[in-house]
């Protein structure tokens, strides 16, 4: 090979090395003030490994958005925002977070990884805070979907326990904010709920009541565990039946075996925590929002 082409390829690779290594563009949700619930600020944001070996974020008093977009010949002109779970008072952003994106990045989907306000001063709903960021998240997303050639009408929302409560309620109320000149919609045009946290009323026996139904649910995919002491996989086939009595594609997956908290990780003897992302795949493609297999056989 000629010394100008070794010079080319070599130039090529340090360059897409540095892109495939580089972080995350970040886009601030409110770079004029934070509307809605106060978070906590007297810690310093920070991201600790647990005993488990996986990371987690404290202190959020910035949310912002991190993006993952995948290489321009891979997109689908879809979108999903991410929004993981955490118990709303720290946010499970690897396994439920950055795991998730890089996934979707595979697809050929744009994924943009939700860092909300956590914690709270104590509300009345904890999940208050959430709510106003992932709204504002999909206000952005859309009214700038040309920046990363989206279509401002495949922009969906998959959220991970906390962030699956959390998707529900921003999809099914009204906005709770105004900001001058900001029309973009903030409803999910499509929803993933991976194991979605308490949305089962135990006293009430239906689906909590911020889960407004009547207000309109997007095509959705559901996945859980049998097992999940911490969310009941009543809610889920309760929402589940809310979707296919209103005529709305869904879909619903509950595996025997495997608790709370799986995000993207496998666990022994468990065929749940593997499989869902697989499920989902399939039915990302058959709405049309994710990359095809190309098939050799022909």
């Amino acid at each position: 090979m000629p010394l100008r082409s070794v010079g080319l390829v070599m130039c090529w690779f340090v360059v897409s090395s540095l892109a495939a290594g580089a972080e995350p563009a970040e886009i601030e949700l409110w770079p004029n003030g934070l509307q809605g619930p106060a978070a906590q600020t007297e810690q310093p944001e920070r991201v600790e490994k647990g005993a488990d070996g996986l990371s987690r974020r404290f202190n959020v008093s910035k949310p912002r958005l991190f993006v993952h977009a995948p290489p321009a010949e891979m997109r689908t002109g879809a979108a999903v925002i991410v929004v993981p779970g955490g118990g709303f008072g720290k946010l499970a952003d690897e396994h439920e977070g950055s795991d998730c994106a890089t996934w979707l990045k595979g697809l050929g989907i744009t994924a943009f990884q939700l860092a909300y306000r956590c914690p709270n001063p104590p509300q009345t709903e904890p999940n208050s805070g959430a709510v106003y960021d992932t709204q504002r998240a999909m206000q952005i997303v859309r009214s700038r979907a040309a920046e990363w050639n989206i279509d401002p009408r495949k922009i969906g929302l998959l959220g991970f326990s906390a962030g699956g409560q959390t998707a529900a309620v921003a999809c099914t109320n009204d906005l709770r904010f105004q900001i001058e000149g900001q029309a973009a919609s903030h409803k999910a045009d499509f929803m993933l709920l991976i194991y979605p946290f308490k949305i089962y009323d135990d006293r009430t026996k239906a689906l909590r009541s911020d889960i407004r139904v009547d207000q309109g649910l997007p095509p959705t995919f559901i996945a859980q565990c049998a097992d999940d002491t911490s969310s009941a996989p009543q809610g889920s086939t309760l929402l589940f039946l809310e979707l296919i009595n209103r005529k709305i594609p869904a879909e619903l997956h509950i595996y025997q075996k495997g608790g709370h908290g799986f995000g993207m990780r496998s666990r022994p003897n468990a065929t749940g925590p593997t499989d869902w992302s697989a499920r989902a795949t399939d039915w990302l493609r058959l709405h049309g929002l994710a990359a095809t297999v190309k098939d050799d056989s022909k």
